[in-house]
């Protein structure tokens, strides 16, 4: 591996890490400090929005704006039913359960979208995409049920967000993509963390809630905000940018595996070897999916 690849996934691994680390961190405020979704959400996706729409404008200026004008319903969408959704219904499942089952909950989105492709392509699944389909399946069973039919071990609220945030993830990543090849994923992200915050905030009034913000929950969001979102996003995009899309989102599945490290270290999670099973079914359909198109 040349120099420029590693860089890249080193870059890309160390974005999925941040990723898994902030989501442990929105599992304290959630379960901890007595936050809840509506606000966290909300507050997260407007302060770094405007963050990184910043960064943008300061590095592409006033061609940062060209998407509101041209596409406005198109990002507008993405906002609401991509970006805020996705976030709002994973920080849900976490509060349900912790961060290491909602965020590989939430990895059975691929699968998701690859079932989609097939029913809008009107084509069956290459022998790969079946096994994939059949792995996230029985992946979700082990984690509802540890393998007893009738016997649920994790909370249906717990399931209920955690699955809808895979429809969510899917709806986020196929949705804007002519938004992405048009503006840049930059962009696009800013500008959906920003709407879809503030279309949030309309909605909950995050800034109404009575809030204790002392120094733990300030250091926790700080983290969620800078490194969690700015600095994870900044380090994927260059790490993508070193090694292309495919083995960037291969590197980054450690994500999942550094939120259950990291909630069970810092939050005393406890993950039983039917849990262990069902999280290796579900990540391995993300190497499947990815093996199968570099071929």
């Amino acid at each position: 591996m040349d120099r420029r690849a590693m860089r890249g996934a080193l870059l890309t691994m160390l974005g999925g890490v941040l990723w898994g680390f902030s989501g442990t961190c929105g599992q304290f405020l959630l379960q901890k400090k007595g936050l809840t979704s509506e606000f966290l959400v909300p507050v997260r996706l407007l302060s770094a929005g405007a963050i990184l729409l910043l960064i943008c404008m300061l590095r592409e200026r006033g061609r940062v704006f060209d998407i509101l004008c041209r596409d406005a319903k198109a990002i507008a969408a993405f906002a609401v039913f991509g970006m805020s959704m996705c976030q709002y219904t994973y920080f849900s499942a976490i509060a349900a359960s912790n961060a290491g089952t909602a965020t590989v909950l939430q990895y059975t989105g691929p699968v998701l979208i690859l079932v989609y492709l097939s029913l809008r392509g009107r084509r069956l699944p290459r022998p790969a995409e079946l096994l994939a389909i059949a792995l996230a399946l029985l992946g979700t069973f082990l984690l509802a049920t540890h393998g007893q039919p009738g016997s649920m071990v994790l909370s249906g609220r717990a399931l209920f967000w955690g699955l809808l945030s895979a429809v969510a993830l899917a709806i986020y990543t196929v949705q804007p993509g002519r938004l992405l090849r048009e503006y840049g994923s930059a962009v696009v992200t800013a500008w959906g963390m920003l709407l879809g915050g503030a279309v949030l905030c309309l909605v909950f009034r995050p800034f109404s809630m009575q809030v204790s913000l002392d120094g733990e929950v300030l250091l926790a969001m700080g983290i969620i905000v800078l490194l969690g979102t700015v600095a994870a996003f900044s380090a994927y995009m260059e790490g993508i940018r070193c090694v292309g899309p495919k083995k960037g989102s291969l590197y980054a599945s450690v994500e999942p595996v550094s939120a259950a490290v990291f909630s069970s270290l810092l939050m005393g999670a406890r993950f039983t070897g039917m849990d262990l099973a069902g999280f290796a079914c579900i990540l391995s359909t993300i190497f499947l999916l990815a093996l199968d198109k570099m071929e």
